[in-house]
């Protein structure tokens, strides 16, 4: 555990996979836990399953983290040539007003561009702040000669060309680390982390642990179905919510006891306290009131499973992110304890 999972976590965070289109990130964490050793495969939906075999073969654990990230598709072509979309994943406008961005064409060819504001210029639009920041009137502005809709298809992007946000992660001198997408790249980087680490110790986890990287969590339905039939706990590693009322920061790891979908599973939170307790591990327990998870999202779907969620803190999730490493290692600390300690009991 050091600042290299911050490198981890940049390099995932610049591998475009909003929902739907996270196959190169899904790739990259399959062929890095091959490399180790590690049995995988890919679901149909498209999720990736690495198991690690444990004493215990009876009860399994599985323990989910999403590759995929907000994002939007093209939905329309204008007359001027430029591009109206539909958002992918759960947020507005206002927190992509000015962001850069790339379309991915069927082709494979990619097209930088900027989501702008139709009525920007403050020289021509009198009064724009108080223009809707909505479909009608937010747009993508690429960066290609394009006059009219046609110049705009001869280039090969049509409706349902899939759009990446620009990641801007920066690593800051004082162990800060910004993106757009750590929610929930930074748990992917440390379940990598850990099986690396892992890999090269002769310590076997008691139970064996599936690691579910799921590609869809950003539209609700990502790690729930594909789970293993002997699964019994079940823990969504994702991020804690941070804001006005909120417990949880960006130097501790956050327990989640409810979020929008009710409360988790009461002796499972119970044990993640318990096991931060007794190892010093910083931590805050929380409520997320405007959140959901692939934990909720597998109950939904019908799961048998004790379910809990704890992540790093990530401060303006959902926009401009951020988070210190201070929470990242608490995380880790956490994640591995959890991975070895025993299973609540019923």
């Amino acid at each position: 555990m050091s600042k290299n999972i911050f490198e981890t976590i940049k390099t995932l965070t610049e591998i475009p996979s909003p929902s739907g289109d996270a196959y190169q990130a899904i790739e990259y964490v399959q062929s890095f836990a091959e490399d180790l050793g590690y049995p995988t495969y890919v679901t149909n939906k498209g999720a990736l399953m690495i198991t690690v075999k444990g004493e215990n073969d009876v009860d399994h654990r599985c323990i989910t983290a999403h590759v995929d990230t907000l994002g939007a598709m093209v939905k329309e072509i204008k007359e001027d040539g430029r591009l109206g979309i539909e958002l992918i994943g759960g947020y507005a406008f206002n927190a992509i007003e000015g962001e850069y961005c790339t379309i991915h064409t069927d082709s494979g060819k990619n097209y930088t561009g900027t989501i702008c504001l139709h009525e920007t210029s403050v020289h021509v639009y009198k009064d724009n702040h108080n223009i809707p920041r909505d479909k009608e009137h937010m747009e993508i502005r690429i960066d290609a000669v394009t006059h009219d809709e046609e110049d705009t298809r001869q280039l090969g992007i049509e409706v349902g060309d899939f759009v990446s946000l620009d990641p801007r992660t920066i690593i800051t001198e004082n162990d800060f680390i910004k993106s757009r997408h750590l929610d929930d790249k930074a748990s992917v980087a440390m379940i990598m982390d850990f099986l690396e680490d892992y890999s090269n110790n002769d310590k076997t986890l008691p139970y064996t642990t599936h690691f579910f990287i799921s590609n869809n969590e950003e539209i609700g339905y990502g790690a729930n179905a594909s789970i293993p039939g002997k699964v019994n706990e079940y823990i969504a590693f994702d991020m804690g919510a941070l804001g006005d009322g909120q417990m949880s920061d960006e130097y501790t790891v956050s327990i989640c006891a409810k979020d929008a979908s009710g409360p988790y599973h009461k002796k499972l939170r119970q044990h993640l306290t318990q096991l931060a307790k007794e190892n010093n591990i910083p931590y805050k327990v929380d409520i997320y009131p405007y959140y959901g998870s692939d934990a909720s999202a597998a109950l939904r779907a019908g799961a048998d499973i004790k379910h809990g969620l704890f992540g790093a803190g990530i401060e303006s999730s959902h926009a401009l992110e951020r988070t210190h490493l201070d929470s990242i290692k608490a995380t880790q600390r956490l994640l591995k304890v959890y991975l070895y300690s025993e299973m609540v009991e019923d």
